[in-house]
């Protein structure tokens, strides 16, 4: 009995405990639920802060990118601004006469970039020849009536008086001479081949003996002559092949228009080994001018309409020779494939793209007096007194040119005589736009023809390191002239392809011209001896190389 009344007062204090404990749970949960409530609370608030917080990084870093647009505008213009300082400070007080005396030897004030044989060594094989440029200009009084050619020709009239001259003496002539034209004549030059056959040998075997053919385009039916011809004819004198048709025509000779189209196509690719050499040797040459120039060009993409392509020109001024490539486009990549190891002297007009190279290691950037002039031409209607007064300085730079000319100085006497004499008006065209710039409107064209100069101050000034070195760019100009007309006869090239074969007669006929060659004569022995030149004599066909004792 006792046991079993402990064992009840045992169950009774342990069911007590396991309630006391179960409260104490229920307490402890309700504590939790109440605390996590709370932390639930203030995670939400946390989440809206957070996202408040998140709103404003975002709206910060908005103004931050914002702020940094800012500062690089800011940091360009104030580099842009220091150095319109820099050039108004350079201009207001002169150029020292030292910046532009060379370190070196003074009898060696020669360009220092001259063409490296190994760098056209696929084109070339023999050492390089050094071509020196100078201009001379001699000025000659009328001699009055001008002799005709002695190698012409003669055709002899004589003619008898009337009257009967039977018993009188005769004690001379009066002798007249008149020049007259006979058309071309066309003709057939047949080559009749006698064949033979050997004698039978000692084992019966003969074989046939011929004279060999050597003609320069196989399976051409016109001659070298020809040929030339009618390329001479589109490409010198401008004339479209439909109009050389009818003079064909005239002659009672019919040929299909796509017949001369090949001809010309097949002297192209007998001409492209040496259009290559060409641009080897002017690529590589340590002056250049450059240019470009519009051709409207007929394109397979663009059914009735025509394609802007571009002519950029390269010409060695040292070589005086002259290399037209076409290209799609104007944009900066098209000169920077031809120039990118470039070394030496670059002189251009003011387009943007040549900007790029102001500024390049290894090149010397020049800019053009003549354009610069071009801007106060244009601005004399807008302020005269200003224009005029610049105009007037900047005749004087040419005058100091021509009389060099005149006097036939030499390089190294032209760079000291414009030390002493260019410098000094440079100087104040310097100091003249520095001191009125302030005062015309920068929009206005006097305003932007002192912009012209401000931008491009130093580059005016270098032709003073080298007598070699030239002014303007007129003579690049000069040599895009016949691309001008041509456009104004045959409006547009085919194709693209053809394009690039006008650039190429272009690039040869300009450096006929630059190096007074007869274009008709040098085409016409090319065609017929180019093939017998090896890969490594191509540049002696080359005009600014030719031996002209080989067309008399």
């Amino acid at each position: 009995m006792r046991t079993e009344e402990n064992n009840t007062n045992n169950n009774s204090i342990f069911d007590s405990e396991i309630e006391k404990i179960l409260i104490e749970k229920d307490r402890i949960i309700s504590q939790l639920s109440l605390k996590n409530e709370e932390l639930s609370g203030k995670n939400e608030e946390l989440s809206g802060k957070n996202k408040e917080l998140s709103g404003k990084n975002e709206e910060l870093s908005g103004k931050n990118e914002e702020l940094s647009g800012k500062n690089e505008e800011l940091s360009g213009k104030n580099e842009y601004l220091l150095y319109q300082i820099a050039q108004l400070k350079r201009m207001l007080f002169g150029s020292k006469r030292e910046r532009f005396v060379p370190n070196e030897n003074q009898e060696q004030l020669t360009i220092p970039f001259e063409v490296e044989v190994s760098k056209v060594k696929e084109y070339i094989e023999t050492e390089k020849e050094k071509i020196t440029y100078e201009r001379s200009k001699e000025r000659k009084a009328h001699s009055g009536r001008e002799k005709l050619p002695e190698h012409l020709p003669v055709e002899e009239i004589i003619l008898e008086p009337e009257e009967d001259t039977e018993g009188m003496t005769y004690i001379g002539d009066e002798i007249t001479e008149e020049l007259e034209y006979k058309p071309a004549i066309f003709y057939i030059k047949r080559y009749i081949r006698h064949k033979y056959m050997t004698q039978e040998d000692e084992k019966g075997y003969q074989r046939q003996v011929i004279a060999e053919l050597q003609r320069s385009i196989a399976k051409c039916m016109a001659g070298s002559n020809l040929l030339s011809e009618i390329v001479i004819n589109k490409f010198v004198d401008h004339l479209p092949i439909y109009r050389q048709l009818q003079r064909f025509m005239r002659e009672d000779i019919h040929i299909k228009s796509s017949t001369i189209e090949s001809w010309l196509k097949l002297t192209s690719q007998l001409l492209r080994p040496l259009y290559g050499v060409l641009k080897a040797y002017v690529l590589e040459a340590g002056y250049l001018q450059i240019d470009e120039s519009p051709i409207p060009v007929l394109d397979r993409d663009k059914p009735g309409s025509t394609h802007r392509g571009y002519m950029w020109v390269y010409h060695s001024v040292m070589q005086q020779a002259v290399f037209f490539e076409y290209n799609k486009g104007r944009g900066k990549d098209y000169p920077n494939k031809n120039l990118a190891n470039f070394k030496g002297y670059l002189q251009t007009d003011g387009y943007v793209v040549y900007d790029q190279y102001a500024h390049q290691q290894n090149i010397t950037h020049l800019s053009c007096w003549a354009h610069a002039r071009r801007y106060f031409e244009k601005a004399l209607d807008n302020d005269k007194t200003r224009a005029t007064a610049i105009l007037l300085l900047i005749q004087e730079l040419y005058a100091v040119e021509q009389k060099a000319r005149d006097e036939n100085l030499s390089n190294i006497a032209l760079s000291e005589r414009r030390l002493d004499e260019s410098l000094p008006i440079l100087n104040k065209i310097g100091k003249y736009i520095a001191e009125n710039r302030k005062n015309v409107l920068p929009k206005s064209p006097i305003g932007k023809a002192f912009d012209y100069c401000l931008a491009r101050w130093d580059s005016l000034l270098n032709y003073l390191k080298d007598g070699n070195l030239l002014i303007d760019n007129n003579l690049i100009e000069n040599a895009i002239r016949p691309l001008a007309l041509g456009r104004k006869n045959y409006l547009f090239a085919g194709s693209h392809d053809a394009a690039e074969d006008i650039a190429m007669y272009y690039s040869f006929f300009a450096t006929c011209k630059k190096n007074d060659l007869n274009p008709k004569k040098w085409l016409t022995y090319v065609i017929e001896h180019i093939n017998n030149y090896k890969i490594s004599q191509l540049h002696n066909l080359l005009p600014h190389f030719f031996d002209k004792s080989l067309l008399n």
